[in-house]
């Protein structure tokens, strides 16, 4: 009896010691690049992850310019997770200055990019070439768009590349992080059906939206809508005045009805495209960043249903 009490008594001490050290185990530190991918992290991660990020909501992750407070938030993460796909030109920067060592993570990773070389079947700014072949609109980025998580089937891959990091840097959890993102990727597939089913209902000639750069292609890829980026893939550069004018004349010869301004970009040039076609200035679209909290589209769900909302009554009318 005396030996079964002394027993348990070490059984105590010893579970009390690996309970109070699970307890004390510090959550994985996850940075993200940008606030989509940010959210997607704590979507999967929960309150195993503590989630940071760089450039945060309202941010535009194109102008974007390091600070030395990054460099501190880098230098203590277990995981860096990025884009990729170029999206980030100022990474490279930021990953040395910090003396960063760790993984570093590319959402995008498997899924088909779309090639901007693609484009150019209209006569306005999509269509300058100079010999090489390759288009005069500064992209800023490679060869492929980066903007993919504007595809929820595509955020599909994002979400699984993030699980698959948390589980590798913290097995412990791999369960927890799998079930996580199960629930997040139901809701993903859930809000698509929706999407298809309300983007179905627009008739041909409601199917063309000008926006302030081309992060969209996805989004109009998988519902069969045509977005015309004033600018190219940088929200930064500026169209040319012959670029101005090709675009105003297609949109009046092809009665475009909408044009939208994102939360990263100036609004001036599109306001001044409205007023010369008669086309509808919508709502804000989010593209790169999500909005400040609270707002509808504070979450990448969010943001997503924000678009499609804001697109459908301004294509609607």
């Amino acid at each position: 009896m005396r030996k079964n009490l002394a027993k348990s008594a070490v059984v105590g001490v010893l579970s009390f010691a690996f309970g109070s050290s699970l307890l004390a185990a510090a959550p994985l530190k996850v940075v993200s690049s940008f606030s989509i991918l940010a959210d997607m992290v704590e979507q999967v991660g929960g309150d195993k992850v503590e989630s940071l990020v760089i450039v945060g909501p309202e941010g535009d992750a194109h102008s974007f310019e390091p600070r030395p407070s990054d460099s501190k938030t880098l230098q203590n993460a277990d995981l860096l997770i990025i884009n990729g796909a170029q999206f980030e030109e100022w990474l490279p920067r930021l990953v040395a200055s910090a003396g960063y060592k760790g993984k570093v993570i590319e959402a995008i990773e498997g899924v088909p990019l779309r090639a901007y070389e693609e484009e150019g079947e209209h006569s306005h700014a999509k269509e300058s070439h100079s010999e090489d072949g390759h288009h005069h609109h500064e992209h800023h980025h490679g060869e492929y768009d980066p903007h993919a998580w504007q595809s929820l089937a595509y955020a599909q891959k994002y979400v699984a590349n993030i699980q698959q990091a948390l589980a590798d840097a913290d097995p412990d959890n791999t369960a927890y992080y799998t079930q996580r993102a199960a629930a997040y990727a139901d809701q993903l597939t859930t809000l698509q059906a929706n999407m298809q089913e309300a983007f179905a209902q627009l008739s041909a000639n409601q199917r063309t939206v000008v926006t302030s750069h081309d992060a969209f292609a996805y989004l109009g890829q998988d519902y069969d809508i045509e977005f015309l980026p004033l600018l190219g893939a940088s929200s930064q550069a500026e169209p040319s005045a012959k670029e101005l004018a090709g675009l105003i004349e297609f949109m009046r010869d092809n009665q475009v009805k909408a044009v939208f301004v994102e939360n990263t970009s100036s609004p001036k040039l599109l306001e001044q495209i409205a007023r010369e076609t008669g086309a509808k200035v919508g709502e804000v679209l989010y593209s790169d960043s999500l909005a400040k909290a609270p707002h509808p589209a504070d979450s990448y769900l969010g943001l997503m249903q924000w678009n499609t909302e804001a697109l459908l009554k301004a294509l609607q009318d």
